[in-house]
């Protein structure tokens, strides 16, 4: 429960209007912003990291992305440092910057969809400005629901 509370504060804080919940599913959530139109299934990061830590996938249809990966990081990544997504037992390679990570292009985001909807955790890498190393972590229990209902709710309106 403590999960779905967590998941539910970041949510409502985020200052996006009529926002639409498409539903909870373990520790995913699914969810449709009206204006730009998209739609996203979300988590939080295990544990307790020292900022606010989520990955989504997100559908933009006006933008003509779908399945499209972005990660706020629990810390700063260095300038010009990557960060290496693993999920299950494949590994990506991911762009950076700030608190930020995306993948490098559709056929990666299409290529981290896939391994998700199989595996149980995924976890991220990077190293910070000062030369350390942090990870943060993500169960997967939920993750291909709430990135299905994320993707009906934005081919019902586009």
């Amino acid at each position: 429960m403590t999960r779905l509370a967590a998941l539910a504060l970041l949510i409502v804080a985020a200052p996006i209007p009529a926002r639409e919940s498409l539903g909870v599913y373990e520790s995913w959530g699914a969810f449709r912003d009206a204006e730009p139109l998209r739609c996203y299934a979300i988590a939080k990061a295990r544990g307790k990291p020292p900022a606010p830590a989520y990955a989504t996938i997100s559908d933009w249809p006006e933008r003509k992305m779908r399945g499209a990966l972005h990660i706020v990081l629990s810390r700063e990544v260095a300038d010009k440092a990557n960060a290496r997504l693993l999920v299950g037992g494949r590994s990506f390679e991911l762009v950076a910057k700030g608190r930020n990570a995306w993948s490098r292009n559709a056929r990666d985001d299409a290529a981290i969809l896939a391994a998700l909807r199989s595996a149980s955790r995924m976890s991220i890498s990077a190293r910070t400005p000062n030369g350390g190393r942090f990870t943060d972590r993500y169960g997967l229990d939920g993750a291909a629901t709430a990135i299905d209902a994320a993707t009906v709710g934005c081919a019902k309106r586009s």
